[in-house]
């Protein structure tokens, strides 16, 4: 059966609170208004918001044999999503992230890499790649497994088919991470790191010159996103964009980067230009940061074609 988009990568079932004042001192007690359990990790998010407008989506990764692999995977078939090719291991738990919201400031993550760190190139199906028409692989770097070689074959092997390929990551912490990015980059279409970790992978301040400095490296675009400050993009072709963001009832940010990068997917199903893929993209950024969830507040297709009627990013060449 064909697909639009095959979503690998990283599966994880997030423990998020409501904003709190601040953040506890030793032995103290600070309540929240809620605590919630939600879907998480880059695959999943981003899976459940291109289904959320519309978009045929499966997921490729792994979770435990345990009470949160089965929260995730039933999260995901609610969602509209297929999770035929999710891998269930025995014995390792299911990653999870423990994430604490603190009103005026970002948030704070505390997180097991758990069954994400036994995912494989080998985990992700052909049959599968031969029939989606977007590979999009996220949370890459927090998946030691993962060879960037073997990845790079993949990648390869899907543009071979005429799939795109759109790369997302997530850095495990401070240290040379560009070893194992370097060989997937000229394979890469579409390469998606916020500005914080370009900065940490080229220790360049400046999103531009990170842009340009990905684009050296081979990918065939770079966009990297900036919270607030928007978005800057380019591509090998030469084109040079930077986007503005829209405005939005902020609550928590968990998962904006996800939606961004659905939203920029979404575009590129429906033949938009990078103008169109940045203002899908920003669209449903900016509807993500309505709730404290990483997809609860994204919109369905109708809410953001509507929304996208009604707002206009602001976009500049430079």
């Amino acid at each position: 059966m064909s697909i639009d988009c095959l979503s690998v990568g990283i599966l994880v079932a997030d423990h998020g609170c409501a904003p709190v004042d601040h953040v506890p001192a030793a032995g103290e007690l600070v309540l929240a208004d809620r605590l919630e359990l939600a879907i998480g990790g880059c695959a999943s998010n981003t899976a459940v918001d291109l289904a959320r407008v519309g978009v045929q989506v499966a997921v490729v990764g792994c979770v435990g044999d345990d009470v949160l692999g089965r929260f995730v995977t039933d999260t995901l078939d609610a969602a509209g999503v297929d999770t035929g090719s999710v891998r269930r291991l025995l014995g390792v738990g299911t990653s999870a992230t423990l994430i604490v919201n603190v009103a005026g400031q970002d948030r704070r993550f505390i997180h097991t890499v758990g069954a994400n760190g036994r995912f494989t190139a080998a985990d992700i199906p052909i049959d599968r790649l031969r029939a989606a028409k977007v590979l999009y692989v996220g949370g890459y770097l927090l998946m030691p497994a993962l060879d960037a070689k073997e990845l790079a074959d993949v990648f390869r092997q899907a543009r071979r088919l005429g799939v795109k390929t759109v790369l997302d990551i997530v850095l495990p912490g401070p240290g040379d991470h560009w070893p194992r990015l370097a060989p997937v980059l000229p394979e890469t279409d579409i390469f998606l790191p916020n500005a914080d970790e370009a900065a940490a992978i080229t220790g360049l301040a400046d999103p531009r010159a990170q842009a340009e400095h990905f684009l050296a490296a081979g990918a065939g675009a770079a966009v990297i996103t900036c919270g607030g400050q928007g978005t800057v993009l380019a591509t090998r072709i030469g084109v040079r964009l930077s986007a503005g963001v829209y405005p939005t009832n902020y609550v928590g940010g968990t998962g904006a980067g996800d939606a961004f990068d659905a939203g920029y997917i979404a575009g590129l199903l429906a033949g938009h230009d990078e103008r169109g893929c940045l203002a899908w993209g920003s669209a449903l950024g900016a509807s993500c940061v309505r709730s404290i969830s990483a997809t609860e507040g994204v919109f369905t297709r109708r809410e953001a074609e509507a929304f996208l009627r009604e707002q206009r990013l602001k976009i500049e060449e430079w």
